[in-house]
């Protein structure tokens, strides 16, 4: 074929892609015009296959930006109507304003509430569920990388059930709180149920009580204690009793139990669940706080 013929033929061809599909493959996918006319000049016109031609794209995007960190985001949680279990993700973010962003809230939204139909056991069935037709959560975020073209990811996942979960998002959903309860009998969980999980958002407790606390945490703080008693000068035989009241400390300020109750310091968070119900028993709990609020 002589050259001038071929520049006619690639020419021509790519006159064929009309200026209204480019559009509507940017309506579509969100992507920027001239991704979307590249991709659709490499399908032959055909929107299915240049939309997976973007989430291809999208998805080098992503693999591209691994190495950016994606500490900004979103926390979205949902409990089941008679509140017997609730689900909660992170949704991270390379910026704040991405975290706004309309279409980030939308896919976290979506995510979310298919996430409360079909209870993903962990993060990695949560990824791989179908949330809309033919596309999984995962696909969802590639899809959201191909348009923003920030790193976005969802770092983590949790599932919690129980007799009773209540469920408490901070204003600006950068904290969620999710706490189940045992032996409820007739308590009312309204007020109750949003304390406590409140003062697990404020407080960061690492554990319900104190047999619970990982011994490699404690170790660590009775370590901490010795060697800041001895750089103090204090006599050897009153390391450990020093050590051990630190431990004590250490207790009252991270085991939710133990912790003063932040409406009323009088009395411990134990203390004011007992007040409404003896019997009543916090289960378990998970917090997560975007870049660890």
């Amino acid at each position: 074929m002589h050259p001038n013929l071929r520049i006619g033929v690639i020419s021509i061809f790519t006159m064929s892609i009309k200026a209204s599909d480019v559009n509507n493959l940017r309506q579509m996918t969100g992507a920027g015009m001239m991704d979307c006319k590249k991709a659709l000049e490499e399908a032959g016109g055909d929107f299915d296959k240049a939309v997976e031609i973007l989430r291809i794209k999208g998805q080098k995007v992503s693999v591209s930006r691994q190495d950016r960190d994606a500490k900004e985001g979103t926390v979205f949680a949902k409990t089941a109507p008679d509140n017997s279990y609730g689900v909660m993700f992170e949704l991270n973010s390379e910026t704040d304003f991405v975290a706004k962003n309309e279409d980030f809230l939308t896919t976290g939204e979506k995510i979310i509430t298919k996430a409360l139909a079909v209870k993903p056991a962990n993060l990695e069935a949560l990824l791989a569920m179908e949330v809309e037709s033919g596309k999984t959560a995962q696909d969802l975020i590639v899809d959201l990388v191909t348009k923003i073209r920030e790193k976005i990811e969802i770092s983590r996942y949790a599932l919690v059930t129980g007799e009773r979960v209540n469920l408490y998002v901070h204003t600006g959903s950068k904290i969620g709180v999710l706490v189940a309860f045992e032996n409820v009998g007739g308590t009312d969980l309204a007020m109750l149920g949003k304390d406590v999980a409140m003062q697990i958002a404020a407080m960061k407790p690492v554990a319900v009580r104190r047999d619970e606390v990982d011994a490699s945490m404690i170790d660590r703080e009775v370590e901490i204690a010795k060697e800041q008693a001895r750089s103090e000068g204090k006599p050897e035989n009153m390391i450990e009793k020093i050590a051990t009241g630190k431990v004590q400390k250490f207790y009252k300020e991270q085991v939710l139990l133990e912790q003063e109750f932040v409406k009323d310091n009088s009395k411990s968070v134990e203390q004011y669940i007992k007040d409404h119900n003896k019997d009543m028993k916090v289960a378990s709990f998970t917090r997560f706080g975007v870049g660890d609020n």
